[in-house]
């Protein structure tokens, strides 16, 4: 008998006890034993449910048990958690985690130790929710040299954008909607500010380039700005907008990473993925384009993502998966300076002005403002000269073409 502990009793948290009730045969089967939920920490009542005896409230409890082998960390934030993780760790117990911040900010220590005792720290469900994503990247794709990532990696912001594409509401009414769907929480702002998708993003990249990149460091901007302006402009140009994270590899192992909206032509697999749902798509050197997508949340299918790496642990006890990357020092992150693309830009003023300060490519003028695509820039120099542009009239917005 495998013993277990689920740390955490969300969302997340009671998805997981609900799979391996729900999944029991077919998890023994696969492991040879059965597995058993032995605790439930969470400093909440749950005396109402049928397994309500399997709760406590003190750590210890877990942390001293020699029964228990593997932890699910679903609680949340970087505090406690971290501190309860690394204990777990030097206690000799793998930890699987859904806690993408944890793991963003902390990954490597907490590797690091799990390799010193080891154990396993697995992370499969902190991205991408239940889409097989990380797992492939360390094994199917490990041949590779990643050259480039990009995806949508915010279910919630998607949910907003497709709601502004589809149904024509606001930005804040689409928001209001995923409120009310529990899609988006009461204080959205991890979510459209795109912190939620830079950690994501960094996380990829951590694994993809060897070293850690920092999200505090990478540059990130969320989906506040757009309006259904920009909607329709969009649509007339042949693109949809998708708030994407990007990681783009040099030729001297640096590397581009950011979260920002980008106009996505319809031609683009990524500019057909609504709703909820996340696709990423990771460009090999020997592959090429592989893409991968599902639902990036949600109760089941992030559990299932957490119980099968718990299973992967408990599977490889005597043979632990070698998963880590650097501290930082190698300062692989490139600054977005020197990043081109193509650019759209919403000006209200004159179009002799915007067609003087831009390297225009294409320009609309629709009356009170003008619409334009400009050739390949370098990110500095276009916001230099949007910052001439804005003594002429007024930038509604500027963003990315992917």
């Amino acid at each position: 008998m495998i013993k277990v502990a689920i740390m955490g009793h969300g969302t997340v948290g009671s998805g997981v006890y609900e799979v391996f009730q729900m999944n029991a045969d077919k998890i023994a089967r696969a492991l040879g034993e059965p597995v058993e939920v032995k605790y439930v920490l969470d400093l909440r009542d749950f005396s109402q449910l049928s397994y309500a005896d399997k709760f406590v409230k003190d750590f210890t409890v877990l942390e001293n048990d020699p029964e228990i082998s593997v932890v699910a960390e679903v609680m949340g934030g970087v505090g406690a958690a971290f501190e309860f993780t690394k204990r777990l760790l030097c206690a000799g117990k793998s930890v699987c985690t859904s806690n993408k911040e944890l793991v963003a900010m902390h990954g490597e220590e907490l590797l690091a130790i799990a390799r010193e005792h080891n154990v396993g720290y697995m992370f499969e469900a902190s991205v991408g929710g239940g889409i097989p994503l990380i797992r492939p990247m360390l094994q199917c794709l490990a041949g590779n040299e990643i050259v480039e990532i990009c995806g949508i990696l915010n279910g919630t912001t998607n949910y907003i954008l497709t709601q502004m594409i589809h149904s024509g509401v606001s930005f804040e009414d689409a928001l209001r909607q995923a409120q009310e769907n529990g899609y988006a929480e009461k204080d959205p702002t991890a979510d459209v500010e795109g912190h939620d998708a830079c950690r994501k993003i960094c996380i990829l990249s951590d694994i993809a380039f060897g070293d850690k990149f920092d999200p505090e460091e990478v540059e990130c901007e969320g989906i506040t700005k757009i309006t259904l302006r920009d909607v329709a402009a969009a649509d007339k140009l042949g693109c949809a907008i998708k708030l994407i994270g990007r990681a783009v590899r040099c030729d001297d192992g640096t590397a581009y990473a950011f979260v920002a909206p980008h106009l996505v032509p319809k031609s683009n697999l990524l500019a057909s993925v609504e709703d909820v749902f996340n696709a990423v798509m990771i460009d090999g050197n020997a592959t090429g384009d592989v893409m991968f997508y599902g639902k990036g949340a949600g109760k089941l299918a992030t559990a299932s993502a957490v119980v099968a790496d718990m299973m992967d642990c408990a599977f490889h006890k005597d043979r632990r998966r070698q998963i880590f990357w650097g501290d930082g020092s190698q300062h692989l992150l490139r600054p977005l300076d020197t990043f081109e693309s193509r650019w759209y830009v919403r000006f209200s003023g004159a179009k002799s002005d915007l067609e003087a300060f831009l390297p225009v490519d294409s320009v609309t003028d629709r009356g009170d403002e003008v619409v334009a695509v400009t050739r390949r820039c370098a990110t500095a120099e276009l916001r230099r000269r949007l910052a001439l542009l804005a003594e002429k009239g007024t930038i509604a917005n500027a963003m990315r073409m992917l």
